[in-house]
């Protein structure tokens, strides 16, 4: 059956176009994993195997890192110091990518579950066109060099310049909820800096980290060396990646349990590290908001990709008078969403991405029965679901914000509802985590919500529904959300080192 013939390409029509997935990228050559050996990548919604990714080896990431280190210390087609090429296979990278929108956006909703809807998105097509976005600051970065002028310090006639140079070479740990949205999102500002990056992708997504790498070697100007992609279902490939002395800058998206060891790692070698981690995020509710459009938003962002996004805002926070009537309203939107295939275009929320995941929300969902909560819809699997990892859209509420389930990230469509008692009440709990890296406020009033959101401790914020994720915003969080900040000119800078230089006069 050709394309002609159905809306959207099936998986084995997207693999012809694009080419066999089961190679690893190292220094310019597509290549299986050493030994040959491969692992199966699931569809989430079904259970069925859809193919095949490489399996890599210890001795695969030691062959990256070394092709990275070599690209980048030799200056490999003037990569470091042309900013001008490095923006031209940026774009290239985009161009190529947007060619190929059909058949990856049919493999993202099969091997990450992501709903149709999103990979219009941030699943893949808002993060291929910010590459454009980092081309563009690679050109016209104002600040390689700066003049300061001269004077005299220490009575010696000076003049003085500061300069920005690539850091080296980056590893790039990748996790599996946003594959594409991730690895570009490190990959971009790390290439127009002139790095070089070696990706470690998530075991469950290999496909979305395995095929940038073939369209990145087949279809741009990229010099060999200057990106390598390495899939694999040893975990402990990530953590040779971060220890090893020849990468300059480690840069991780994940759980906060295994940035603390990612940090660890890098520490052997005081290596700079990026962390983007959890989050527990609140949705703070003021007593003038309209009810209905604040349990609207609510529910909606809960059941985003079924949860699966750390920026979720996943704690409910409400007026106590008011609390029954918004949580009642977020819980018939939430029953209304339901979670259904993800091919579906009106779907927002489909599987989570695996059995093991699926089985910790159950255990978070059984935690909150015996902490005594209740659950206003869901709390479960869909009952006409028995293949795939499904959870239903869940609303706790009865809990309060020092119980486990609402201060632990759960990672799936769980919404908690806390009540609050006034303005600061409603900052206090909202900052009554370990995590700060996003969240929302929604009030009548415009002054009232900023200086709301201006006390929560967060790297990200939503006031009345206003979107902040764009690839010019920079994205991270406060405490144990992470360290320095992902995208935008800051996320840019995050892969250049500073030098002073003077030079006597």
């Amino acid at each position: 059956m050709s394309t002609a013939d159905h809306p959207f390409p099936t998986v084995d029509e997207s693999l012809e176009v694009l080419g066999d997935p089961a190679v690893l990228l190292i220094d310019g050559a597509l290549e299986p994993a050493t030994g040959g050996a491969t692992f199966e990548t699931i569809d989430p919604a079904t259970e069925r195997p859809l193919g095949v990714a490489a399996d890599g080896t210890a001795a695969d990431m030691d062959a990256a890192i070394a092709a990275a280190r070599r690209a980048f210390d030799t200056d490999v087609e003037h990569w470091t110091t042309d900013p001008v090429f490095r923006a031209h296979c940026l774009r290239q990278l985009r161009d190529a990518l947007q060619s190929h929108a059909a058949e990856l956006r049919e493999l993202t909703i099969a091997e990450v579950g992501a709903p149709r809807f999103f990979t219009t998105g941030a699943q893949l097509d808002a993060p291929v066109a910010d590459l454009g976005f980092f081309a563009d600051l690679a050109e016209q970065f104002d600040a390689w060099q700066t003049d300061l002028g001269t004077a005299a310090p220490m009575g010696v006639k000076s003049h003085r310049w500061v300069v920005r140079e690539p850091a080296g070479v980056v590893g790039a740990i990748t996790p599996w909820n946003f594959p594409h949205q991730i690895n570009l999102a490190k990959i971009g500002p790390a290439l127009a800096a002139g790095c070089t990056v070696v990706v470690k992708a998530a075991p469950d997504t290999p496909w979305a980290a395995s095929l940038l790498g073939r369209i990145a070697a087949t279809e741009t100007d990229l010099p060999a060396g200057v990106l390598n992609t390495i899939t694999s279902t040893d975990h402990a490939l990530g953590a040779q990646l971060g220890a090893d002395p020849r990468v300059d800058v480690v840069s991780f998206t994940g759980s906060t349990e295994t940035g603390r060891k990612v940090m660890a790692g890098a520490a052997q070698n005081l290596t700079k590290v990026f962390l983007e981690l959890g989050g527990k995020s609140a949705f703070v509710v003021l007593d003038d908001a309209d009810p209905s459009t604040a349990a609207s938003l609510a529910a909606f962002n809960v059941c985003a990709h079924a949860g699966q996004g750390c920026a979720i805002t996943t704690r409910l926070v409400v007026p106590r008078a008011r609390h029954d009537e918004i949580a009642e309203a977020a819980a018939a939107t939430m029953a209304a969403l339901g979670a259904n295939d993800p091919h579906d275009p009106g779907t927002f929320c489909g599987p989570v991405i695996s059995a093991r995941q699926r089985d910790r929300i159950e255990g978070y969902l059984d935690l909150a029965s015996a902490e005594g909560a209740t659950f206003l819809t869901g709390g479960g699997r869909p009952a006409d679901r028995d293949r795939g990892y499904w959870i239903e859209p869940t609303l706790v509420v009865g809990l309060a914000n020092s119980s486990r389930v609402v201060r632990e990230e759960i990672f799936g469509p769980v919404l908690c509802v806390v009540p609050h008692d006034g303005d600061d009440d409603a900052v206090a709990i909202a900052n009554d985590s370990p995590y700060g890296l996003s969240g929302a406020v929604q009030s009548a009033d415009p002054e009232r919500a900023w200086a709301v959101a201006r006390r929560i401790r967060t790297g990200t914020l939503s006031i009345n529904g206003g979107v902040w994720y764009s690839g010019d915003v920079p994205f991270g969080g406060y405490k144990q959300s992470g360290i320095g900040r992902e995208m935008g000119e800051a996320g840019f800078l995050e892969y250049l080192e500073t030098k002073s230089i003077a030079e006597g006069v």
